[in-house]
């Protein structure tokens, strides 16, 4: 490649606890929404890539699952596919909460960089729920923990990033420019449509309905003015099927009714989408049904 094609480019991994905001700030860097966003830990399931192109870079970002203690084949895929992303990258950035010290889960994540020579850098996000006042002690408490290259205070729902693509852009390397102006993101379309139906079963529902399902595209055919998709939703017990179809059809048709919205402004297409629930008992330790959710990828 020649010199005057090179351009600041490299990858930048978004690491933390289940539940802190990664999908929020992978969504507020894009500046469009392509990770589902829960108030329940553990929404994200698989590696995302968002990109961003600054004038004259490309940053290329992983949203990955939160690291936490699994309890499924599924959540042993889940963590070791953010602890993976560790030496692929040219930053990492520890995504921590401003309310509170660090506890135990962020203690390991710490624990888990301690061999790690890529930059990382400490994002403390949810600044706008504390006064500026406790920050500096919490700042300090976490300098004591690891050697940070950088600690921006943030907040990913306000948009309010710090500087953060600046001091990014100052450690990447110059290299190509890997995806597209106009590319958003790696995932095919059937995946985010996927993941925006897991969105509204996680708002819609309670206790173990939304991880006890997979959302798996079974048909997605373009026709002129409309795209058809047709999605499984997989749980576990018939008890869960009833509870997701709800009374006369009703909870599925809403699921289906605002993922439905949320993609066609998204792929910017009119959608039709039918939405079936199938029982298939221990889908989480099931290898074929873990790769057809993306969980499992090639050569695992």
């Amino acid at each position: 490649m020649s010199e005057e094609n090179k351009i600041k480019s490299g990858f930048v991994s978004i690491v933390g606890r289940p539940n802190v905001g990664k999908s929020t700030l992978l969504n507020a860097l894009l500046g469009e929404k392509i990770a589902i966003i829960s108030d329940k830990p553990q929404t994200t399931r698989n590696r995302i890539l968002g990109i961003v192109n600054p004038p004259g870079a490309q940053i290329v970002f992983m949203d990955t699952p939160g690291i936490h203690k699994p309890m499924h084949k599924m959540n042993e895929f889940m963590v070791n596919t953010a602890l993976r992303t560790y030496n692929e990258v040219d930053v990492i950035l520890l995504l921590v909460e401003a309310t509170e010290p660090p506890g135990a889960g962020d203690r390991f994540i710490i624990e888990t960089l301690a061999k790690v020579k890529t930059p990382v850098f400490l994002l403390i996000n949810k600044t706008d729920l504390v006064k500026k006042e406790a920050l500096l002690p919490l700042i300090q408490t976490y300098s004591t923990l690891y050697s940070f290259a950088e600690i921006i205070p943030l907040s990913a729902l306000k948009k309010d990033l710090g500087g953060l693509i600046e001091a990014i852009l100052k450690r990447l390397p110059q290299g190509p420019q890997y995806f597209p102006d106009d590319q958003l993101t790696d995932q095919p379309e059937r995946f985010i449509v996927s993941e925006l139906v897991r969105e509204k079963i996680f708002e819609l529902t309670k206790e173990e309905i939304p991880y006890s399902t997979a959302v798996v595209i079974e048909e997605m055919k373009e026709e002129p003015g409309i795209t058809r998709i047709h999605a499984a939703i997989y749980v576990e017990r018939d008890s869960q099927k009833g509870i997701l179809i709800g009374k006369g059809g009703a909870m599925l048709k809403k699921i289906g009714t605002l993922a439905r919205l949320d993609a066609e402004k998204l792929l910017g297409t009119k959608i039709f989408l039918k939405l079936y629930v199938k029982v298939m008992k221990g889908w989480r330790e099931d290898d074929r049904v873990l790769k057809n959710i993306g969980i499992i990828t090639e050569g695992e």
